[in-house]
């Protein structure tokens, strides 16, 4: 594929620039984005008409949605970004193996990074954003719907680029349906994939490629109302965690509350979501309370992404934490209680990648952690889980530095080792702190 001629050079360039020049180029990315917000909506509005003759599915729509608050916002995720740490050149570990025998463990650009989405416009802005804070090359295949956005987008940003040295040779947009099945197989050029999306789209990836993959495939996430919850507050943050915006993974789908509040919680709760027509599916504690549509068990196991919800009413908070590890996906679970010990508990036992206690599950998200962005939420347990910003797009080079130092020195017994661990501080020998 011709446009992937260039990429691994130019990763190879803006992995070794320096922090400075790198916000410098985020900047001018944001102040370009600014300046362009008619032309930004123009190219969503084209997207938004097609997907509306063609009855995209409501959820998606809403995502796909990029008018001048979320540009706004994209734009601030960029500028808290370029205000981050430099995330490349950080001493991890510094060991003296011997005299003269200096070992660094140091942070470096994964390499080139591929990320495929649906709909969300600023999915686009975020690992662009991103990978340039990181170093990494970036490959960019949006979904059909946000064509017009997602082109439009780039353009700009090379755009914002062309003044610059460094250029944009180290992103790559594709746009095509075939050009997915072709970056599965591109495991010699792609060195990490993230897909964004529905269940069944981040499954496909995960089955169809050598390449390693980061991501989640559900967002099934529950919260739990224990006997000393504060009713009142207990209403107002699982309508927020419900209600703010059904249509992401950090949603709440399941409500699990505790029987002894039950019969005041959940009248509450349906009461607080009456305008947004909340669909409520309750279990048959739930039905003696409410009206609802009895739940059934591959209830439990939906991820809704809408104005719809599961209730189940439990004996304890040890029955809350077995129901999340039966059918949660291990992405944001919370707790709503005034007991410590319980909420202690719930933070120990739940194997989530989020744990919360006494606030909504929307705050599941790399803006609002102060990453600057994210490209996404993992519920992996290695390399990066949870809201993935800059921590997860390097990784860790070995460097070594000797004075012609030899193994067959110390297998015969004429040297031996230090293994003297020394401060981390400071620069790294890639960085010239070799003398």
């Amino acid at each position: 594929m011709d446009q992937f001629q260039y990429i691994k050079k130019g990763q190879r360039v803006l992995g070794t620039t320096s922090l400075a020049l790198r916000n410098e180029m985020l900047e001018a990315i944001a102040s370009e984005l600014e300046s362009s917000v008619k032309e930004i909506e123009e190219a969503n509005n084209k997207d938004l008409l097609k997907a509306q003759q063609e009855n995209l599915e409501l959820p998606l729509q809403k995502r796909l949605l990029f008018n001048s608050k979320k540009i706004a916002s994209s734009v601030e995720g960029i500028r808290q970004v370029a205000a981050l740490a430099d995330p490349i050149g950080k001493v991890k570990e510094r060991r003296l193996l011997d005299t003269g025998l200096l070992l660094e463990r140091v942070d470096v650009p994964i390499g080139t990074i591929g990320m495929i989405f649906e709909s969300r416009p600023d999915a686009l802005v975020q690992i662009i954003s991103l990978a340039l804070k990181s170093g990494n090359g970036i490959v960019v295949k949006g979904g059909s719907e946000a064509l017009q956005t997602n082109t439009t987008l780039v353009e700009i940003i090379r755009r914002a680029l062309q003044d610059f040295s460094v250029g944009s040779d180290w992103i790559v947009h594709l746009t095509s349906r075939e050009d997915v099945r072709n970056m599965l197989e591109l495991d010699h050029i792609i060195d990490l994939l993230i897909p964004r999306g529905s269940n069944e789209f981040v499954r496909y990836i995960m089955e169809n490629t050598h390449i390693p993959v980061l991501g989640h495939a559900d967002g099934i996430c529950a919260m739990y109302i224990d006997k000393e919850a504060d009713v009142k507050m207990a209403v107002e943050v699982a309508t927020d965690a419900k209600c703010q915006y059904p249509a992401v993974c950090n949603a709440i789908e399941t409500l699990l509350v505790h029987f002894s509040v039950a019969k005041e919680f959940i009248p509450a709760f349906k009461e607080s979501t009456k305008k947004w027509n909340v669909v409520i599916h309750g279990d048959n504690e739930t039905q003696k309370l409410i009206t609802c549509i009895p739940t059934t068990e591959e209830d439990w196991k939906k991820e809704y992404l809408d104005y719809e919800i599961n209730i189940k009413v439990v004996a304890s908070a040890e029955e809350a934490i077995d129901h999340i590890a039966r059918y949660g996906s291990g992405h944001t679970d919370a707790i709503i209680t005034n007991n410590k010990e319980t909420a202690q508990l719930f933070l120990q036992e739940v194997d989530s990648a989020d744990v919360f206690v006494n606030c909504s599950t929307r705050f599941a998200d790399g803006f609002r952690f102060g990453l600057g962005a994210e490209v996404g939420i993992s519920t992996q347990k290695i390399h990066a889980r949870g809201p993935v910003g800059l921590e997860g797009l390097v990784t860790s080079k070995w460097i070594l530095t000797g004075e012609g130092h030899t193994v067959t020195s110390y297998e015969e017994g004429e040297r031996h080792y230090l293994h003297t661990n020394l401060p981390i501080e400071g620069k790294s020998m890639m960085e010239g702190s070799l003398s």
